[in-house]
Protein backbone atom coordinates (compact mmCIF):
# COMPACT_ATOMS: atom_id res chain seq x y z
CA UNK A 1 0.00 0.00 0.00
CA UNK A 2 1.26 3.45 -0.93
CA UNK A 3 -0.52 6.46 0.52
CA UNK A 4 0.64 8.97 -2.09
CA UNK A 5 -0.72 6.77 -4.86
CA UNK A 6 -3.98 6.26 -2.97
CA UNK A 7 -4.47 10.00 -2.45
CA UNK A 8 -3.76 10.61 -6.14
CA UNK A 9 -6.38 8.04 -7.16
CA UNK A 10 -8.85 9.44 -4.66
CA UNK A 11 -8.55 12.97 -6.01
CA UNK A 12 -8.49 12.19 -9.72
CA UNK A 13 -11.43 9.83 -10.20
CA UNK A 14 -13.44 10.91 -13.25
CA UNK A 15 -16.63 9.06 -12.35
CA UNK A 16 -18.35 8.31 -9.05
CA UNK A 17 -17.18 5.35 -7.01
CA UNK A 18 -19.71 2.61 -6.46
CA UNK A 19 -19.17 2.65 -2.71
CA UNK A 20 -17.50 5.04 -0.29
CA UNK A 21 -16.77 3.38 3.05
CA UNK A 22 -16.16 5.74 5.96
CA UNK A 23 -14.17 4.08 8.74
CA UNK A 24 -11.01 1.98 8.70
CA UNK A 25 -11.69 -0.49 11.47
CA UNK A 26 -12.89 -4.09 11.44
CA UNK A 27 -16.31 -3.43 9.92
CA UNK A 28 -15.16 -0.81 7.43
CA UNK A 29 -12.35 -2.96 6.07
CA UNK A 30 -14.61 -5.98 6.04
CA UNK A 31 -17.02 -3.97 3.89
CA UNK A 32 -14.24 -2.75 1.58
CA UNK A 33 -13.05 -6.33 1.03
CA UNK A 34 -16.59 -7.57 0.46
CA UNK A 35 -17.48 -4.79 -1.98
CA UNK A 36 -14.23 -5.00 -3.94
CA UNK A 37 -14.54 -8.80 -4.13
CA UNK A 38 -17.99 -8.35 -5.69
CA UNK A 39 -16.45 -6.09 -8.32
CA UNK A 40 -17.74 -2.76 -7.00
CA UNK A 41 -15.43 0.26 -7.38
CA UNK A 42 -14.67 0.92 -3.74
CA UNK A 43 -12.87 3.55 -1.70
CA UNK A 44 -12.31 3.60 2.07
CA UNK A 45 -11.22 6.60 4.14
CA UNK A 46 -10.20 6.68 7.80
CA UNK A 47 -9.79 9.87 9.87
CA UNK A 48 -6.80 8.51 11.79
CA UNK A 49 -4.66 5.44 11.31
CA UNK A 50 -6.15 2.12 10.30
CA UNK A 51 -7.68 0.34 13.33
CA UNK A 52 -6.55 3.14 15.65
CA UNK A 53 -9.75 2.96 17.67
CA UNK A 54 -11.65 0.03 19.14
CA UNK A 55 -10.48 -2.40 16.45
CA UNK A 56 -6.92 -2.54 17.84
CA UNK A 57 -7.93 -2.60 21.53
CA UNK A 58 -9.85 -5.85 21.87
CA UNK A 59 -9.20 -8.84 24.13
CA UNK A 60 -7.65 -10.50 21.04
CA UNK A 61 -10.28 -13.25 21.08
CA UNK A 62 -12.18 -14.69 18.12
CA UNK A 63 -15.09 -16.20 19.99
CA UNK A 64 -18.78 -16.94 20.06
CA UNK A 65 -19.38 -15.33 23.42
CA UNK A 66 -19.72 -17.95 26.15
CA UNK A 67 -21.50 -15.50 28.43
CA UNK A 68 -24.37 -15.01 25.96
CA UNK A 69 -25.43 -18.60 26.63
CA UNK A 70 -26.60 -17.43 30.06
CA UNK A 71 -29.14 -15.11 28.43
CA UNK A 72 -30.24 -17.69 25.88
CA UNK A 73 -28.84 -15.85 22.82
CA UNK A 74 -28.08 -19.09 21.00
CA UNK A 75 -28.52 -17.63 17.52
CA UNK A 76 -25.99 -14.88 18.26
CA UNK A 77 -23.51 -17.43 19.62
CA UNK A 78 -23.99 -19.88 16.73
CA UNK A 79 -23.44 -17.14 14.16
CA UNK A 80 -20.31 -15.85 15.89
CA UNK A 81 -18.88 -19.36 16.21
CA UNK A 82 -19.35 -19.92 12.50
CA UNK A 83 -17.55 -16.66 11.75
CA UNK A 84 -14.79 -17.67 14.18
CA UNK A 85 -14.20 -20.77 12.09
CA UNK A 86 -14.11 -18.76 8.86
CA UNK A 87 -11.62 -16.32 10.39
CA UNK A 88 -9.27 -19.16 11.25
CA UNK A 89 -9.62 -20.67 7.78
CA UNK A 90 -9.15 -17.41 5.88
CA UNK A 91 -6.35 -15.94 8.01
CA UNK A 92 -4.49 -18.90 9.56
CA UNK A 93 -1.36 -16.77 10.08
CA UNK A 94 -3.25 -14.46 12.43
CA UNK A 95 -6.00 -16.59 14.00
CA UNK A 96 -5.23 -19.66 16.10
CA UNK A 97 -6.80 -21.97 18.67
CA UNK A 98 -6.33 -21.29 22.37
CA UNK A 99 -7.36 -23.47 25.29
CA UNK A 100 -9.33 -21.78 28.10
CA UNK A 101 -9.72 -23.18 31.60
CA UNK A 102 -12.51 -22.20 33.98
CA UNK A 103 -11.36 -23.02 37.52
CA UNK A 104 -14.28 -24.29 39.61
CA UNK A 105 -14.60 -23.53 43.32
CA UNK A 106 -18.16 -24.82 43.87
CA UNK A 107 -19.13 -28.45 43.24
CA UNK A 108 -22.40 -27.54 41.51
CA UNK A 109 -20.54 -25.43 38.94
CA UNK A 110 -18.67 -28.43 37.51
CA UNK A 111 -21.69 -30.02 35.79
CA UNK A 112 -23.21 -26.59 35.07
CA UNK A 113 -20.25 -25.24 33.14
CA UNK A 114 -19.38 -28.65 31.76
CA UNK A 115 -22.80 -28.89 30.14
CA UNK A 116 -22.83 -25.25 29.03
CA UNK A 117 -19.53 -25.61 27.22
CA UNK A 118 -20.70 -28.81 25.54
CA UNK A 119 -23.57 -26.72 24.14
CA UNK A 120 -21.04 -24.06 23.08
CA UNK A 121 -18.99 -26.71 21.26
CA UNK A 122 -22.11 -28.21 19.67
CA UNK A 123 -23.20 -24.80 18.35
CA UNK A 124 -19.92 -24.47 16.43
CA UNK A 125 -20.80 -27.55 14.34
CA UNK A 126 -18.23 -28.67 11.78
CA UNK A 127 -16.12 -25.56 12.54
CA UNK A 128 -15.50 -26.70 16.11
CA UNK A 129 -12.12 -25.84 17.63
CA UNK A 130 -12.08 -28.97 19.81
CA UNK A 131 -13.98 -30.87 22.46
CA UNK A 132 -14.43 -29.38 25.91
CA UNK A 133 -14.01 -31.54 29.02
CA UNK A 134 -14.23 -31.47 32.79
CA UNK A 135 -10.86 -31.42 34.59
CA UNK A 136 -9.74 -32.82 37.90
CA UNK A 137 -8.08 -30.59 40.49
CA UNK A 138 -4.67 -31.94 39.47
CA UNK A 139 -5.30 -31.31 35.77
CA UNK A 140 -6.54 -27.79 36.48
CA UNK A 141 -3.43 -26.98 38.49
CA UNK A 142 -1.21 -28.43 35.76
CA UNK A 143 -2.81 -26.29 33.06
CA UNK A 144 -3.01 -23.17 35.27
CA UNK A 145 0.14 -23.39 37.44
CA UNK A 146 -0.46 -20.02 39.12
CA UNK A 147 -4.18 -20.37 39.87
CA UNK A 148 -5.14 -20.36 43.56
CA UNK A 149 -5.77 -23.89 44.76
CA UNK A 150 -7.57 -23.21 48.07
CA UNK A 151 -11.10 -24.56 47.62
CA UNK A 152 -10.44 -25.62 44.01
CA UNK A 153 -12.86 -28.38 42.93
CA UNK A 154 -11.62 -28.90 39.38
CA UNK A 155 -12.07 -27.06 36.12
CA UNK A 156 -13.52 -27.07 32.63
CA UNK A 157 -11.36 -26.86 29.50
CA UNK A 158 -12.75 -25.48 26.25
CA UNK A 159 -11.28 -23.97 23.08
CA UNK A 160 -11.75 -20.62 21.40
CA UNK A 161 -9.84 -18.45 18.96
CA UNK A 162 -7.11 -15.88 19.47
CA UNK A 163 -5.85 -13.32 16.97
CA UNK A 164 -3.92 -10.11 16.46
CA UNK A 165 -6.62 -7.50 15.86
CA UNK A 166 -4.54 -4.67 14.35
CA UNK A 167 -2.60 -7.04 12.10
CA UNK A 168 -5.86 -8.60 10.89
CA UNK A 169 -7.17 -5.11 10.04
CA UNK A 170 -4.01 -4.53 7.98
CA UNK A 171 -4.49 -7.88 6.25
CA UNK A 172 -8.01 -6.78 5.33
CA UNK A 173 -6.71 -3.44 4.07
CA UNK A 174 -4.19 -5.11 1.80
CA UNK A 175 -6.77 -7.63 0.62
CA UNK A 176 -9.15 -4.82 -0.29
CA UNK A 177 -6.40 -3.03 -2.19
CA UNK A 178 -5.45 -6.23 -4.02
CA UNK A 179 -9.08 -6.51 -5.13
CA UNK A 180 -8.97 -2.99 -6.57
CA UNK A 181 -10.16 -0.81 -3.68
CA UNK A 182 -8.46 2.43 -2.68
CA UNK A 183 -7.80 2.71 1.07
CA UNK A 184 -6.46 5.87 2.73
CA UNK A 185 -5.63 6.68 6.34
CA UNK A 186 -5.50 10.17 7.85
CA UNK A 187 -8.33 11.27 5.55
CA UNK A 188 -11.24 12.82 7.44
CA UNK A 189 -14.78 13.25 6.13
CA UNK A 190 -15.70 16.89 6.72
CA UNK A 191 -18.96 17.12 4.77
CA UNK A 192 -21.42 14.85 3.00
CA UNK A 193 -22.44 15.76 -0.55
CA UNK A 194 -26.07 15.63 -1.71
CA UNK A 195 -27.78 15.95 -5.05
CA UNK A 196 -31.53 16.59 -5.01
CA UNK A 197 -31.63 15.50 -1.38
CA UNK A 198 -29.82 12.20 -2.00
CA UNK A 199 -26.35 11.37 -0.78
CA UNK A 200 -23.76 11.64 -3.55
CA UNK A 201 -20.40 11.40 -1.77
CA UNK A 202 -18.29 13.40 0.64
CA UNK A 203 -15.63 16.07 1.00
CA UNK A 204 -12.58 14.38 2.47
CA UNK A 205 -9.63 16.33 3.90
CA UNK A 206 -6.12 14.91 3.67
CA UNK A 207 -4.98 15.35 7.27
CA UNK A 208 -1.32 15.53 6.26
CA UNK A 209 -1.64 18.38 3.76
CA UNK A 210 -5.00 19.96 4.61
CA UNK A 211 -6.10 19.46 0.99
CA UNK A 212 -9.84 18.87 0.51
CA UNK A 213 -10.85 16.14 -1.93
CA UNK A 214 -14.28 15.68 -3.47
CA UNK A 215 -15.18 11.99 -3.47
CA UNK A 216 -18.37 11.21 -5.38
CA UNK A 217 -20.05 7.87 -4.77
CA UNK A 218 -23.29 6.10 -5.63
CA UNK A 219 -23.53 4.67 -2.12
CA UNK A 220 -22.00 5.75 1.19
CA UNK A 221 -21.49 3.38 4.11
CA UNK A 222 -20.94 4.73 7.61
CA UNK A 223 -18.81 2.14 9.45
CA UNK A 224 -17.18 4.44 11.98
CA UNK A 225 -17.79 2.50 15.19
CA UNK A 226 -18.00 4.81 18.17
CA UNK A 227 -18.15 7.85 15.85
CA UNK A 228 -21.25 6.54 14.06
CA UNK A 229 -23.48 9.31 15.33
CA UNK A 230 -21.02 12.03 14.29
CA UNK A 231 -21.24 10.94 10.66
CA UNK A 232 -25.01 10.58 10.95
CA UNK A 233 -25.18 14.22 12.14
CA UNK A 234 -23.37 15.34 9.00
CA UNK A 235 -26.35 13.86 7.15
CA UNK A 236 -29.00 15.12 9.56
CA UNK A 237 -28.03 17.36 12.51
CA UNK A 238 -31.34 16.61 14.27
CA UNK A 239 -31.01 12.83 14.51
CA UNK A 240 -31.28 11.01 17.82
CA UNK A 241 -28.15 9.05 18.82
CA UNK A 242 -28.07 5.33 18.09
CA UNK A 243 -25.21 4.47 20.41
CA UNK A 244 -24.18 4.16 24.00
CA UNK A 245 -20.54 3.51 24.90
CA UNK A 246 -18.81 1.01 27.12
CA UNK A 247 -15.13 0.87 27.94
CA UNK A 248 -13.03 -2.27 27.84
CA UNK A 249 -9.72 -2.00 29.69
CA UNK A 250 -6.87 -4.52 29.44
CA UNK A 251 -3.68 -4.84 31.48
CA UNK A 252 -0.52 -6.42 30.09
CA UNK A 253 1.65 -8.40 32.50
CA UNK A 254 4.82 -10.45 32.33
CA UNK A 255 4.32 -14.06 31.22
CA UNK A 256 5.32 -15.36 34.66
CA UNK A 257 1.88 -14.45 36.01
CA UNK A 258 0.33 -17.18 33.81
CA UNK A 259 3.15 -19.40 32.50
CA UNK A 260 1.09 -22.21 30.98
CA UNK A 261 -0.31 -22.40 27.45
CA UNK A 262 -3.95 -22.16 28.49
CA UNK A 263 -5.90 -19.01 29.28
CA UNK A 264 -7.85 -18.40 32.49
CA UNK A 265 -11.53 -17.56 32.16
CA UNK A 266 -13.79 -16.47 35.02
CA UNK A 267 -17.35 -16.47 33.63
CA UNK A 268 -18.83 -14.50 36.50
CA UNK A 269 -16.96 -12.38 39.03
CA UNK A 270 -18.63 -11.30 42.26
CA UNK A 271 -20.27 -8.38 40.45
CA UNK A 272 -21.35 -10.43 37.42
CA UNK A 273 -18.62 -9.55 34.94
CA UNK A 274 -16.45 -11.84 32.82
CA UNK A 275 -12.69 -11.89 33.40
CA UNK A 276 -9.94 -13.27 31.15
CA UNK A 277 -6.22 -13.77 31.65
CA UNK A 278 -4.87 -14.72 28.25
CA UNK A 279 -1.33 -15.56 27.06
CA UNK A 280 -0.52 -13.36 24.07
CA UNK A 281 2.81 -12.70 22.35
CA UNK A 282 4.80 -14.03 25.32
CA UNK A 283 2.89 -11.76 27.73
CA UNK A 284 -0.41 -12.01 29.59
CA UNK A 285 -3.44 -9.81 28.93
CA UNK A 286 -5.99 -9.38 31.71
CA UNK A 287 -9.40 -7.95 30.92
CA UNK A 288 -11.96 -6.75 30.43
CA UNK A 289 -14.16 -4.12 32.03
CA UNK A 290 -17.60 -2.95 30.93
CA UNK A 291 -18.14 0.58 32.25
CA UNK A 292 -20.54 3.14 30.72
CA UNK A 293 -18.90 6.12 29.00
CA UNK A 294 -20.61 9.32 27.92
CA UNK A 295 -18.53 10.43 24.94
CA UNK A 296 -16.70 8.96 21.96
CA UNK A 297 -12.95 9.45 22.34
CA UNK A 298 -10.22 8.70 19.84
CA UNK A 299 -7.70 8.08 22.62
CA UNK A 300 -9.71 7.00 25.69
CA UNK A 301 -8.03 6.56 29.05
CA UNK A 302 -8.98 3.96 31.64
CA UNK A 303 -10.81 4.90 34.78
CA UNK A 304 -9.04 4.41 38.07
CA UNK A 305 -11.86 2.11 39.15
CA UNK A 306 -11.30 -0.11 36.10
CA UNK A 307 -7.60 -0.56 36.75
CA UNK A 308 -8.33 -1.32 40.39
CA UNK A 309 -11.06 -3.82 39.45
CA UNK A 310 -8.70 -5.78 37.20
CA UNK A 311 -5.86 -5.80 39.73
CA UNK A 312 -8.10 -6.88 42.60
CA UNK A 313 -9.70 -9.70 40.61
CA UNK A 314 -6.39 -10.90 39.21
CA UNK A 315 -5.21 -11.21 42.81
CA UNK A 316 -8.38 -13.13 43.69
CA UNK A 317 -7.38 -15.94 41.32
CA UNK A 318 -3.59 -15.84 40.86
CA UNK A 319 -1.01 -16.95 43.40
CA UNK A 320 1.52 -14.36 42.26
CA UNK A 321 0.53 -10.96 43.59
CA UNK A 322 -0.12 -8.28 40.93
CA UNK A 323 0.47 -4.59 41.68
CA UNK A 324 0.32 -1.42 39.58
CA UNK A 325 4.09 -1.55 39.17
CA UNK A 326 3.75 -4.95 37.47
CA UNK A 327 1.56 -3.55 34.70
CA UNK A 328 3.63 -3.22 31.52
CA UNK A 329 0.87 -1.45 29.62
CA UNK A 330 -2.80 -0.61 29.94
CA UNK A 331 -5.05 -0.10 26.93
CA UNK A 332 -8.63 1.10 26.64
CA UNK A 333 -11.16 0.62 23.88
CA UNK A 334 -14.71 1.92 23.62
CA UNK A 335 -17.45 -0.41 22.38
CA UNK A 336 -20.28 0.98 20.20
CA UNK A 337 -23.44 -0.48 21.74
CA UNK A 338 -26.86 -0.09 20.17
CA UNK A 339 -29.19 1.71 22.55
CA UNK A 340 -32.27 0.03 23.99
CA UNK A 341 -34.32 2.70 25.68
CA UNK A 342 -32.34 4.66 28.25
CA UNK A 343 -30.70 1.82 30.13
CA UNK A 344 -27.32 2.65 31.63
CA UNK A 345 -26.27 -0.98 32.04
CA UNK A 346 -23.98 -1.41 29.06
CA UNK A 347 -23.56 -5.13 29.73
CA UNK A 348 -27.22 -5.55 28.71
CA UNK A 349 -27.13 -3.48 25.51
CA UNK A 350 -27.06 -5.19 22.13
CA UNK A 351 -23.78 -6.70 20.95
CA UNK A 352 -25.47 -7.66 17.67
CA UNK A 353 -25.19 -5.39 14.66
CA UNK A 354 -27.77 -3.00 13.28
CA UNK A 355 -28.08 -1.48 9.79
CA UNK A 356 -29.95 1.79 9.34
CA UNK A 357 -30.66 3.86 6.22
CA UNK A 358 -31.41 7.58 6.38
CA UNK A 359 -33.91 9.39 4.16
CA UNK A 360 -30.99 10.73 2.12
CA UNK A 361 -29.53 7.24 1.67
CA UNK A 362 -26.72 7.13 4.24
CA UNK A 363 -26.24 3.46 5.16
CA UNK A 364 -25.00 2.99 8.71
CA UNK A 365 -23.79 -0.25 10.28
CA UNK A 366 -22.91 -0.39 13.95
CA UNK A 367 -22.75 -2.70 16.94
CA UNK A 368 -21.45 -6.23 16.60
CA UNK A 369 -17.94 -7.42 17.43
CA UNK A 370 -14.66 -8.30 15.74
CA UNK A 371 -15.48 -11.99 15.32
CA UNK A 372 -18.56 -11.17 13.24
CA UNK A 373 -16.93 -8.54 11.03
CA UNK A 374 -17.27 -10.57 7.80
CA UNK A 375 -21.02 -11.22 8.15
CA UNK A 376 -21.60 -7.62 9.22
CA UNK A 377 -19.76 -6.43 6.13
CA UNK A 378 -21.70 -8.77 3.86
CA UNK A 379 -25.03 -7.51 5.20
CA UNK A 380 -23.93 -3.87 4.98
CA UNK A 381 -22.65 -4.06 1.41
CA UNK A 382 -25.78 -5.87 0.24
CA UNK A 383 -27.91 -3.09 1.72
CA UNK A 384 -25.67 -0.31 0.39
CA UNK A 385 -25.84 -1.80 -3.10
CA UNK A 386 -29.63 -1.75 -2.91
CA UNK A 387 -29.71 1.87 -1.72
CA UNK A 388 -27.17 3.00 -4.33
CA UNK A 389 -28.85 1.18 -7.19
CA UNK A 390 -25.77 -0.95 -7.88
CA UNK A 391 -25.99 -4.11 -9.95
CA UNK A 392 -26.74 -6.94 -7.47
CA UNK A 393 -23.76 -9.26 -7.02
CA UNK A 394 -23.31 -12.15 -4.64
CA UNK A 395 -20.89 -11.90 -1.72
CA UNK A 396 -17.64 -13.82 -2.16
CA UNK A 397 -15.79 -13.66 1.16
CA UNK A 398 -16.67 -16.91 2.94
CA UNK A 399 -13.71 -18.71 1.42
CA UNK A 400 -11.56 -15.68 0.56
CA UNK A 401 -8.07 -16.02 1.97
CA UNK A 402 -6.80 -12.74 3.38
CA UNK A 403 -3.48 -11.12 2.56
CA UNK A 404 -0.65 -13.13 4.10
CA UNK A 405 -2.57 -16.40 4.21
CA UNK A 406 -0.66 -17.78 1.25
CA UNK A 407 -1.99 -20.36 -1.19
CA UNK A 408 -4.49 -22.99 -0.03
CA UNK A 409 -2.69 -25.93 1.51
CA UNK A 410 0.51 -24.04 2.28
CA UNK A 411 1.85 -24.35 5.81
CA UNK A 412 1.48 -21.37 8.13
CA UNK A 413 4.81 -19.54 8.65
CA UNK A 414 6.40 -19.83 12.07
CA UNK A 415 9.22 -18.00 13.77
CA UNK A 416 10.14 -14.39 14.22
CA UNK A 417 7.91 -12.91 11.48
CA UNK A 418 5.02 -15.37 11.61
CA UNK A 419 2.44 -12.59 11.99
CA UNK A 420 3.31 -11.37 8.47
CA UNK A 421 2.26 -14.66 6.94
CA UNK A 422 3.45 -15.04 3.36
CA UNK A 423 5.18 -11.64 3.59
CA UNK A 424 7.64 -13.08 6.13
CA UNK A 425 9.84 -14.40 3.32
CA UNK A 426 10.18 -10.92 1.82
CA UNK A 427 11.23 -9.46 5.17
CA UNK A 428 13.76 -12.23 5.64
CA UNK A 429 15.17 -11.56 2.15
CA UNK A 430 15.49 -7.89 3.04
CA UNK A 431 17.53 -8.83 6.11
CA UNK A 432 19.65 -11.31 4.18
CA UNK A 433 20.57 -8.52 1.75
CA UNK A 434 21.20 -6.00 4.56
CA UNK A 435 21.86 -7.86 7.86
CA UNK A 436 21.75 -4.69 10.00
CA UNK A 437 18.01 -4.56 9.35
CA UNK A 438 17.56 -7.69 11.46
CA UNK A 439 19.20 -6.44 14.65
CA UNK A 440 17.04 -6.05 17.74
CA UNK A 441 16.23 -2.43 18.50
CA UNK A 442 15.54 -3.11 22.19
CA UNK A 443 16.38 -6.09 24.44
CA UNK A 444 12.78 -6.48 25.65
CA UNK A 445 11.00 -5.92 22.34
CA UNK A 446 10.33 -8.06 19.25
CA UNK A 447 11.09 -5.31 16.70
CA UNK A 448 13.88 -4.68 14.19
CA UNK A 449 14.61 -2.03 11.52
CA UNK A 450 13.30 -4.28 8.73
CA UNK A 451 9.81 -4.13 10.24
CA UNK A 452 9.89 -0.34 10.36
CA UNK A 453 10.92 -0.20 6.71
CA UNK A 454 8.22 -2.72 5.79
CA UNK A 455 5.58 -0.77 7.70
CA UNK A 456 6.46 2.47 5.90
CA UNK A 457 6.79 0.99 2.42
CA UNK A 458 3.98 -1.55 2.38
CA UNK A 459 1.57 -0.87 5.28
CA UNK A 460 1.05 2.90 5.11
CA UNK A 461 2.59 3.64 8.54
CA UNK A 462 2.92 7.41 8.93
CA UNK A 463 3.86 7.97 12.57
CA UNK A 464 5.90 6.46 15.37
CA UNK A 465 2.62 5.48 17.02
CA UNK A 466 1.48 3.67 13.87
CA UNK A 467 4.62 1.53 13.99
CA UNK A 468 4.77 0.86 17.72
CA UNK A 469 1.06 0.46 18.41
CA UNK A 470 -0.44 -1.24 15.33
CA UNK A 471 2.14 -2.38 12.73
CA UNK A 472 3.93 -3.98 15.66
CA UNK A 473 2.23 -4.35 19.06
CA UNK A 474 5.08 -2.99 21.13
CA UNK A 475 3.12 -0.26 22.93
CA UNK A 476 0.54 -2.79 24.13
CA UNK A 477 3.24 -5.20 25.30
CA UNK A 478 5.59 -2.85 27.18
CA UNK A 479 4.91 0.89 27.19
CA UNK A 480 8.18 1.76 28.95
CA UNK A 481 10.25 -0.14 26.44
CA UNK A 482 8.21 1.40 23.61
CA UNK A 483 9.06 4.87 24.93
CA UNK A 484 12.74 3.93 25.09
CA UNK A 485 12.85 2.65 21.51
CA UNK A 486 10.82 5.52 20.05
CA UNK A 487 13.85 7.68 19.03
CA UNK A 488 15.27 4.84 16.94
CA UNK A 489 11.87 4.29 15.30
CA UNK A 490 11.49 8.01 14.58
CA UNK A 491 14.90 8.16 12.88
CA UNK A 492 14.17 5.12 10.73
CA UNK A 493 10.70 6.31 9.78
CA UNK A 494 11.92 9.83 8.99
CA UNK A 495 14.38 8.38 6.49
CA UNK A 496 11.65 6.34 4.82
CA UNK A 497 9.13 9.19 4.65
CA UNK A 498 11.56 12.05 4.00
CA UNK A 499 10.81 13.92 7.22
CA UNK A 500 12.96 16.59 8.91
CA UNK A 501 14.30 16.92 12.50
CA UNK A 502 11.31 19.05 13.52
CA UNK A 503 8.98 16.19 12.54
CA UNK A 504 11.07 13.78 14.62
CA UNK A 505 10.89 16.07 17.65
CA UNK A 506 7.10 16.38 17.37
CA UNK A 507 6.72 12.63 16.95
CA UNK A 508 8.78 11.90 20.05
CA UNK A 509 6.89 14.45 22.13
CA UNK A 510 3.52 13.04 21.05
CA UNK A 511 4.54 9.43 21.58
CA UNK A 512 6.10 10.08 24.99
CA UNK A 513 2.82 11.58 26.19
CA UNK A 514 0.86 8.65 24.74
CA UNK A 515 3.11 6.02 26.33
CA UNK A 516 2.77 7.69 29.72
CA UNK A 517 -1.01 7.22 29.55
CA UNK A 518 -0.42 3.47 29.18
CA UNK A 519 1.40 3.28 32.53
CA UNK A 520 -0.85 3.31 35.61
CA UNK A 521 2.04 3.89 38.03
CA UNK A 522 3.05 7.08 36.18
CA UNK A 523 -0.31 8.66 35.36
CA UNK A 524 -3.28 9.41 37.62
CA UNK A 525 -6.42 8.22 35.89
CA UNK A 526 -9.83 9.92 36.13
CA UNK A 527 -12.13 8.33 38.72
CA UNK A 528 -15.20 8.66 36.50
CA UNK A 529 -16.13 8.72 32.81
CA UNK A 530 -16.87 11.82 30.78
CA UNK A 531 -13.57 13.12 29.43
CA UNK A 532 -13.82 15.27 26.34
CA UNK A 533 -13.37 13.68 22.94
CA UNK A 534 -9.92 14.01 21.41
CA UNK A 535 -10.26 14.65 17.67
Amino acid sequence: MNRDNAIQRLGSADEPWDLLVIGGGATGFGAAVDAAARGYRTVLVEQGDFAKGTSSRSTKLAHGGVRYLRSGEFGLVRGALRERGLMARNAPHLVSRRGFVIPIYRWLDLPLYGLGLKVYEWLSGRLSFGASRVLSVAETRRLLPTVKSAGLRGGVLYFDGQFDDARLALALARTAEAKGAVVVNYARVERLLKTDGRLAGAVVVDQETGRPLTVKARAVLNATGIFTDEIRRLDDPAIDPMLAFSSGVHLTLDRSFLPGDEALMIPQTNDGRVLFAVPWQDHVIIGTTDEPRTTAELEPRPLESEVRFLLEHANDYLTKSVSRADVLSVSTGLRPLVRKGNTAATATLSRDHVIAVSSAGLVTITGGKWTSYRKMAEDAVTRAAEVGGLTPRAAATEALGLHGAGRPGESVPTGRFAQYGSDAAAIERMIAHEPALGRALHPRLPICPAEVRWAARHEMARTVEDVLSRRTRVLLLDARAAREVAPAIADLLARELGRDPAWIATQLSDFTALARHHLPDETPYPPEAGAARVA
